[in-house]
C-alpha cells in the first residue's frame, strides 16, 4: 500500500539515491525506501515484496545483535503491542509500578513534552509521557526492573523472542547478497545517542564498522551510508560520521521546528529526513487515493 501510494516510479533504488544524492542530482519527488533496527519481519515480510518489484533498499542494523545481545527496545515494544490492550492499558500499569507522584515532574516538563508532541506527531502525549518517564526521569537500572516485574505479571520471557524478533547473521547476509544496501545504526543502539561522550560515540560507531565489515567480509570503505538510532544525535555524532568517512546519512522526522540549528529539513548530508510508515499509512487510511498500477 505505501509504495502504490508513492508510486514506484518515484522510488529509487538505495544504490541510485545514493549516486544522485552524491552527485546533486535528486529530483523533488525522488525517495528511498529504509529499514531499521534489523527487525526479523523487514526480512520475513518486507524483503521479499521489494525483490518482487525490483526495489534495493537501505537497511541500517546496530550490531549488538548479532553478538547475543541485542536493545531491549524491541522486545518492550513488541510486549506492549501483544500483552496489553492498547497503549493506554500498558501505561497504566507502568505509572503503577513506579509507584510515585510524578506530576510535579510532568509540570516541571510540559513546555518540552509539547515540543516533542510537534517533533514527534505520531506519538500520543502519553507516548511521549513515557518515554520522557524512559529516558530522563528513570535511570536505566530502575526502568529496567520496572519491565522486569511487568514482565512477571504477564508471565512473559523476553529471551523467548529474540530469534523471533531480530535477524540473525544469515538473514543480513543475503539482504547484502540481493544488492541492497547496509549501513550503519550503532553498536548497542542507545536509547538517547546524543547524551554520550565523543569518545562514546566514537566506540559505537567504531565497532559497528568492525562487526559489519567482518560479518559480510567486505571492506570498511564500501559502508557509507547510516541513519540516527532513535533519531538521536548532536553535533559531536556529525563530526564523528565525517571523520570515519560515511557520506549519506538520514534522521528520524520531517520537520525542523524546535530543532536547534536546524535551517532546512535536509539541513546536511547526515541529516535527511524521513517520513514515519505510520504517517503514510494513517493518510492511505483516511484518504481516498487513487491505486496506481506497479
Amino acid at each position: 500500500k505505501i509504495i502504490k501510494y508513492i508510486g514506484k516510479n518515484n522510488i529509487l533504488s538505495a544504490d541510485e539515491f545514493y549516486y544522485k544524492f552524491k552527485k546533486k542530482k535528486l529530483s523533488s519527488n525522488n525517495v528511498c525506501l529504509t529499514f531499521d533496527d534489523g527487525i526479523k519481519s523487514q526480512y520475513d515480510i518486507a524483503v521479499p515484496i521489494l525483490e518482487d518489484l525490483k526495489i534495493k533498499s537501505f537497511f541500517f542494523v546496530y550490531t549488538s545483535m548479532f553478538e547475543g545481545t541485542p536493545s531491549l527496545l524491541e522486545i518492550y515494544r513488541y510486549f506492549r503491542h501483544n500483552y496489553f490492550k492498547n497503549f493506554n492499558e500498558f501505561y497504566m500499569v507502568f505509572l503503577k509500578f513506579i509507584n510515585e507522584d510524578i506530576s510535579k515532574y510532568f509540570i516541571k516538563s510540559e513546555k518540552k513534552i509539547i515540543e516533542a508532541k510537534i517533533k514527534f506527531p505520531i506519538y500520543s502525549i502519553n507516548e511521549i509521557k513515557f518515554r520522557f518517564l524512559r529516558d530522563f526521569y528513570l535511570k536505566e537500572d530502575r526502568y529496567q526492573k520496572i519491565m522486569n516485574k511487568i514482565f512477571k505479571l504477564k508471565n512473559f520471557k523476553k529471551k523467548d523472542y529474540i530469534n523471533l524478533l531480530f535477524m540473525n547473521k544469515n538473514d543480513l547476509k543475503d539482504i547484502k547478497r540481493l544488492g541492497h544496501t547496509i549501513g550503519l545504526h550503532s553498536h548497542s543502539h542507545p536509547p538517547s545517542f546524543e547524551k554520550l561522550s565523543y569518545n562514546d560515540q566514537f566506540l559505537e560507531i567504531q565497532n559497528s564498522q568492525k562487526i559489519l565489515t567482518k560479518l559480510l567480509n567486505i571492506d570498511i570503505k564500501e559502508i557509507k551510508t547510516m541513519s540516527h538510532p532513535s533519531g538521536s544525535y548532536n553535533k559531536n555524532t556529525l563530526k564523528i560520521l565525517s571523520k570515519v568517512g560515511l557520506d549519506l546519512g538520514f534522521k528520524q522526522i520531517m520537520t525542523i521546528e524546535n530543532e536547534k540549528g536546524m535551517k532546512k529539513i535536509n539541513n546536511s548530508k547526515f541529516e535527511i529526513a524521513r517520513n514515519d510508515h505510520i504517517n503514510l499509512i494513517r493518510k492511505i487510511n483516511s484518504s481516498n487515493w487513487s491505486k496506481i498500477i506497479l
